[in-house]
C-alpha cells in the first residue's frame, strides 16, 4: 500500500476527493472514501511562465489549503495519482507519496 498526501484549496477539495475516490483511492479493509485532512496555510511564488491558479508572478502568495491523506492500494496509484492531478485547480499540484510496509 501507499500513503498520498496532496494540498487543495477549499473551494476544490471535496471534488478532488470524489476523483481519487472514484479511482480507487482511500479503501481500509470493508470501508471506503477513508480520509484524513487538516487545514493550514499554504506558500508559493509565481515565476515567469506559470499560469497559477491563485496570485500573480514574482509575487509570494500565502492561502489557505486543505492536507488530505489516504491510502491507496499497489496496484491503483499510478490511476489514483492521475485522477488527482486531472482535477486538481493548480497547474502543479503539490502532493507526496510514500510506501507503506504491512508487519
Amino acid at each position: 500500500m501507499y500513503k498520498l498526501a496532496f494540498f487543495v484549496p477549499p473551494s476544490h477539495v471535496e471534488e478532488v476527493k470524489r476523483a481519487v475516490f472514484a479511482a480507487g483511492g482511500g479503501r481500509i479493509g470493508a470501508y471506503d472514501h477513508c480520509a484524513w485532512q487538516v487545514l493550514g496555510q499554504g506558500q508559493f511564488r509565481p515565476n515567469d511562465g506559470s499560469q497559477p491558479f491563485l496570485g500573480q508572478t514574482g509575487v509570494v502568495e500565502q492561502v489557505v489549503e486543505w492536507k488530505v491523506e489516504l491510502v491507496v492500494a499497489d496496484e491503483l496509484i499510478q490511476a489514483v495519482v492521475m485522477a488527482l492531478k486531472e482535477s486538481h485547480p493548480y497547474e502543479t499540484p503539490a502532493y507526496e507519496v510514500w510506501p507503506l510496509s504491512d508487519f
